[in-house]
């Protein structure tokens, strides 16, 4: 369970990211405005504050959905944020000659979005994307406060009924530190294999 619901918050959140990155740097300052609050939003709130209120908004709004849905939500829009502004970064980075290049041969500015600045940005932000990773793969720890019983739960409540909180925290922990590895050894993979072409 925590793998799936860490998964699937780190790819609906690096997408999610990609697009609040676009409307940071639009001209339209709408748009703009809006990219900046969503991450100014997300950045500066605890994690644990907003999958509450996402956990009992929702309902609110009409949409009665299970725990985990939330919990995936919250999980994958507070990953957006980070990610938005990873992505901001190697936006910004992208060589200027590219874009002229692209101008040149009639590439739109969404086709120049997509087709240039978002696969060179995300060669360039790797390191921090699977950093960012990382630390939802930990956090998602925190969506036992919505009711989904994932590792860190699963932990507790056996702890509760054996008395071994040790051995299975321990346990717990250990799991962790394996997920983690591997999901990092997946990104200097990932960076290699990006790497060429790079002195």
């Amino acid at each position: 369970m925590t793998i799936a619901i860490s998964a699937i918050s780190i790819v609906l959140g690096l997408l999610i990211g990609i697009v609040v990155s676009g409307a940071m740097l639009s001209r339209n300052s709408a748009l703009a405005w809006s990219g900046r609050t969503f991450v100014s939003f997300f950045r500066g709130s605890p994690l644990l504050v907003q999958l509450l209120l996402i956990y009992n908004l929702l309902p609110v709004l009409g949409l009665n959905v299970p725990s985990l849905v939330a919990a995936v939500v919250g999980l994958s829009l507070c990953d957006a944020a980070y990610q938005a502004e990873n992505m901001r970064g190697g936006l910004i980075s992208v060589p200027r000659g590219l874009l002229e290049a692209a101008d040149m041969v009639g590439l739109n500015q969404r086709q120049q979005f997509w087709r240039i600045k978002v696969p060179i940005a995300l060669r360039l932000t790797l390191p921090a994307l699977v950093s960012e990773a990382i630390m939802i793969v930990k956090a998602s720890s925190l969506v036992s406060v919505v009711g989904v019983i994932e590792l860190t739960r699963m932990a507790q409540d056996l702890s509760a009924s054996t008395f071994k909180p040790l051995e299975l925290f321990a346990g717990a922990g250990l799991l962790y530190l394996v997920t983690n590895w591997t999901l990092s050894r997946l990104g200097r993979r990932l960076e290699k294999s990006f790497s060429w072409g790079i002195r």
